[in-house]
C-alpha cells in the first residue's frame, strides 16, 4: 500500500507588519525554506530593524546569487558595511546589477564618500547599468548629495528611458544647489515629455520657485499639483505654503495651510510660523504657535527659531529674550547658535551695542560669523564706526573674504568721513583679492524673470526704463524726497552721487515693472535683490508707492519690505 505524503499546509498569509520571525519559524516548521524566500526574509528582517537576524541568514546561504548580495547590501545601506559586503560580493565573484549600484550609491551619498560613488560610478560604465532607470537616478541622487548638480543632470541626459524617478532626482538635486533656474527647466521638460509627476518633483520645483522668489511659477506648479491631484500631499503642502510665503503671499500660504489642516505635521506648522514671521506678523505667528500646541504638537527648535526670528527683526529685546528663556526652561529645549543670534541681533537693532558684544561673548556657543554680521550691521544703522570697525575685525578672524564685512566697515567709516580709514578698508580688500558681491534684481513679468543690475544697459527697453525712471525720481522729489548721500563711498560730485543712487538695481526694476505693465492697477509690484536693500532705495520707495499708488513688495537677503501709503512695514529696521 503506497503511503501518500501529506504536506503541512502553508503558513497563513500575515499582515505587512508581521514580526519576520513568525514567517520565518512558520517555514521552517513547513520544511519550505529556499534561497529565494531566505532573500525575502534578508529584506523583511532590515525593514523591522533586525539586521543581526538578517546577516546571519545571508551566511546560511550556500551559494548566495546577486539577489542575496544585493539584499545584505541594502539591509546595510547609509554604513560602511554596505560597502564592505560589496567588496566581499566582488570576490566571491558576483555581478551586481542596477539595483545594486542604486543601494550603493545611497551609502556613498549617505556617507558621503564621493570617491567610493566614483569608483562605482566606472564599475556600472562597464558594465554597461549605469544608465538604467533604477541605477541612473540613484546616481542623480549621489552627485547632488555631493554638490555636483551638473554631472547630476548630465546623469539624466544619459539614461535613454527616463520616468518619473529620475526627473524627481535631478529637479530635487537642482533646487537642493542653488540651482533654481535649471530645476524649473527640468520640470518644464519633463512636463512636455509626459512624464508623470510625484511629490518629490512638485516639492523640489516648488523650492526651486521660492528660491527666486517667482509668484507666477508658484501659481502654475500649483494648478499642476491640483490637476495630477498631490495638492493634498503633506510634503506638496508643505512646499506650497513655504514657497507662497517666500513669495510674499502669507494669506495664499494660510489658506493651503488651512485647506491641509488635518494632514499637517510639525514641519507644516513651522513653514507657516515662519511666513508670518519674515512678513513681521507677530501677532498672527502667536496665534499659530497657540493653535499648534491646542492640537497637541510639540514645538520643536525651528519653531522657536521663526519667533525669535520675528521678534529680533522688530528688535524687541524683552520678548526675544523672555522666549529664548521658555525655550530651554518651559520646553527642555538647548537653544542652537541661530537661536543666540536672534537675541544678540534683537539688542543690536534695539540700538544696546555693547550690551549685544557681551551677550554674544558670554553666550554658551563660541560665536559664529553670523554673529558678528548681525552686530556689524546693527552698528551701520545706528552709525557707530568705532563699533563698526570692531565688528567688522572680529568677523574677518572668522572669514577674511567675508566682502559684506569690508563693504559695511566701508559704508560707516564714509557717512562719518573717515576718508584715510575708508581707503584702508579698501585697500586690505584688494590685497585680499576679495570681490563686492554685484547687487542684482529681478522681477517676474508673465513667466518671464528679468534680471537688472546697477546702471544697466543691457536690456532690449532701456531707454524706457531710464526715461521712466528719471521721471518717477523727479516726481518724488517734489513730495520730499531727500537722497541718502551716506550710501556713497567717494567724495565726488553732486552729478556723480545722484548718477550713483538713481541707477541702483531695485530702482531700474521698478521703472521697468511701470513701463511694461506688469502689475495691473490695484495689484502689488514685486521685486527680489540678492543683497540687503541700501538706504537710499528704500527711502526713494516709500514715496515711489505713493507717487504710483500701488504696493511695492521687496524681498532682499533678510526679510520682506512691503512699503506702501509712504511707510515699510519694517519700520526702517532691517
Amino acid at each position: 500500500m503506497n503511503r501518500v505524503s501529506i504536506q503541512p499546509p502553508p503558513p497563513p498569509p500575515q499582515p505587512p507588519n508581521a514580526d519576520p520571525r513568525i514567517l520565518h519559524a512558520r517555514a521552517i516548521t513547513a520544511a519550505n525554506i529556499d534561497r529565494s524566500l531566505r532573500n525575502n526574509l534578508i529584506t523583511l528582517y532590515s525593514k523591522s530593524n533586525l539586521l543581526s537576524y538578517s546577516l546571519r541568514l545571508f551566511h546560511q546561504i550556500s551559494s548566495p546569487n546577486v539577489v542575496s548580495w544585493t539584499a545584505v547590501i541594502s539591509a546595510h545601506c547609509n554604513t560602511l558595511f554596505a560597502l564592505q559586503h560589496f567588496v566581499s560580493m566582488l570576490r566571491h565573484p558576483t555581478f551586481p546589477n542596477q539595483r545594486t549600484f542604486g543601494s550603493l550609491f545611497k551609502t556613498c551619498a549617505s556617507l558621503p564618500s564621493l570617491s567610493f560613488g566614483l569608483a562605482l560610478h566606472s564599475l556600472s560604465l562597464k558594465l554597461g547599468v549605469s544608465a538604467q532607470p533604477f541605477s541612473g537616478s540613484a546616481l542623480i541622487h549621489f552627485y547632488s548629495k555631493c554638490r555636483l548638480p551638473i554631472e547630476a543632470r548630465k546623469m539624466l541626459d544619459e539614461i535613454s528611458h527616463k520616468d518619473e524617478v529620475c526627473y524627481a532626482a535631478v529637479i530635487v538635486g537642482l533646487a537642493q544647489n542653488s540651482r533654481p533656474v535649471e530645476a524649473l527647466s527640468t520640470f518644464a521638460d519633463m512636463k512636455c515629455s509626459d512624464i508623470g509627476s510625484t511629490m518629490y518633483s512638485v516639492s523640489g520645483a516648488l523650492r526651486a520657485a521660492r528660491e527666486l522668489a517667482v509668484l507666477e511659477q508658484c501659481r502654475i506648479i500649483h494648478s499642476h499639483a491640483i490637476v495630477t491631484g498631490l495638492d493634498g500631499n503633506v510634503i506638496v503642502g508643505t512646499a506650497l505654503i513655504d514657497s507662497y510665503g517666500k513669495a510674499g503671499l502669507v494669506s495664499d500660504a494660510r489658506q493651503v495651510f488651512d485647506e491641509n489642516l488635518l494632514s499637517m505635521n510639525i514641519v507644516g506648522w513651522n513653514v507657516m510660523l515662519a511666513g508670518y514671521a519674515q512678513q513681521g506678523d507677530t501677532k498672527s505667528m502667536l496665534e499659530i504657535f497657540n493653535a499648534m500646541e491646542a492640537r497637541g504638537l510639540v514645538p520643536d527648535e525651528y519653531s522657536f527659531l521663526a519667533i525669535l526670528t520675528s521678534f529680533c527683526n522688530a528688535g524687541l529685546v524683552s520678548e526675544t529674550d523672555w522666549w529664548l528663556t521658555r525655550m530651554k526652561v518651559d520646553y527642555g529645549l538647548e537653544p542652537a547658535i541661530e537661536h543666540y543670534t536672534c537675541l544678540v541681533g534683537a539688542m543690536g537693532r534695539a540700538g544696546q551695542l555693547e550690551e549685544a558684544e557681551r551677550a554674544a561673548l558670554t553666550m554658551p556657543l563660541i560665536p559664529d560669523a553670523a554673529v558678528w554680521r548681525s552686530l556689524l550691521s546693527s552698528s551701520a544703522y545706528h552709525k557707530a564706526p568705532d563699533f563698526a570697525r570692531s565688528m567688522a575685525k572680529r568677523l574677518l578672524e572668522i572669514d577674511p573674504h567675508d566682502d559684506s564685512a569690508y563693504v559695511i566697515a566701508a559704508n560707516v567709516l564714509s557717512n562719518a568721513g573717515r576718508w584715510d580709514e575708508v581707503a584702508e578698508v579698501r585697500k586690505m580688500m584688494k590685497d585680499r583679492r576679495v570681490q563686492k558681491e554685484g547687487g542684482r534684481s529681478w522681477i517676474e513679468v508673465r513667466g518671464k524673470v528679468h534680471v537688472f543690475f546697477a546702471r544697466d544697459r543691457r536690456h532690449e527697453r532701456m531707454n524706457e526704463i531710464y526715461a521712466k525712471l528719471v521721471e518717477l525720481m523727479e516726481e518724488i522729489g517734489k513730495l520730499g524726497y531727500v537722497p541718502v548721500w551716506d550710501e556713497i563711498l567717494h567724495e565726488v560730485g553732486e552729478w556723480e552721487k545722484k548718477e550713483a543712487l538713481w541707477y541702483h538695481s531695485e530702482k531700474l526694476a521698478v521703472a521697468f515693472a511701470v513701463v511694461s505693465g506688469a502689475a495691473p492697477p490695484g495689484k502689488s509690484i514685486r521685486i527680489v535683490k540678492n543683497l540687503r536693500i541700501c538706504r537710499d532705495c528704500h527711502e526713494a520707495f516709500k514715496y515711489i508707492c505713493r507717487v504710483l499708488e500701488r504696493e511695492i513688495i521687496v524681498r532682499d537677503v533678510n526679510r520682506y519690505h512691503r512699503f506702501v501709503n509712504g511707510s515699510c512695514t519694517c519700520g526702517d529696521i532691517w
